[in-house]
């Protein structure tokens, strides 16, 4: 059996993992509200091709809080989240992309390593299918962990499509 690939399609909000042509798990996801981009500073998702540069959270508790891809000792609640309003929570666990294509994704001010741009969980309850965050791709706590323990580093990760259309930005009533 071949190594999986990634197939994250941005128009669907979709996140295949394809093993020797086959689509094997489809995940739900959220990209960026801002849509596709690769520019620093853009909080859009970046496109083209990736691969996982490192994994973060073997063994965490679902739930267990990042900062700095730094476990800190917290498991996200809706008391935790009181205590900080606004936090864009990245949970469970944490697969960092790095671009491929020179000028494209890699290097300079579109380097999707130097933007930490990641796969991860994020509170349970928020939407997935819709574009919502600020350019990683979000992913329920139960999927990226299930993801993460299918996928190595190395693993490629293709990013495709328009970005969907946001119902919180520009979307008629």
């Amino acid at each position: 059996m071949a190594a999986p690939e990634l197939h994250i399609d941005v128009a669907l909000q979709r996140l295949d993992m394809v093993v020797d042509g086959a689509v094997e798990r489809s995940y739900a996801i959220s990209t960026a509200l801002n849509g596709v981009g690769e520019v620093q500073g853009s909080g859009c998702t970046p496109r083209g091709l990736h691969r996982i540069k490192a994994k973060v959270g073997a063994g965490c508790a679902p739930g267990t809080v990042f900062v700095g891809r730094r476990a800190t000792g917290e498991v996200y609640s809706p008391a935790l989240a009181a205590q900080h309003p606004g936090r864009d929570w990245i949970l469970s666990r944490i697969l960092w992309l790095t671009g491929c294509e020179p000028s494209v994704n890699r290097g300079g001010a579109v380097d999707t390593l130097r933007r930490y741009i990641y796969l991860h969980g994020c509170p349970d309850g928020l939407p997935m299918g819709v574009p919502a965050s600020h350019g990683c791709v979000r992913m329920t706590n139960a999927d990226v962990i299930d993801l993460f323990d299918r996928v190595a580093v190395g693993t490629w990760v293709h990013i495709d499509g328009a970005p969907a259309p946001s119902p919180r930005k520009g979307a008629a009533p």
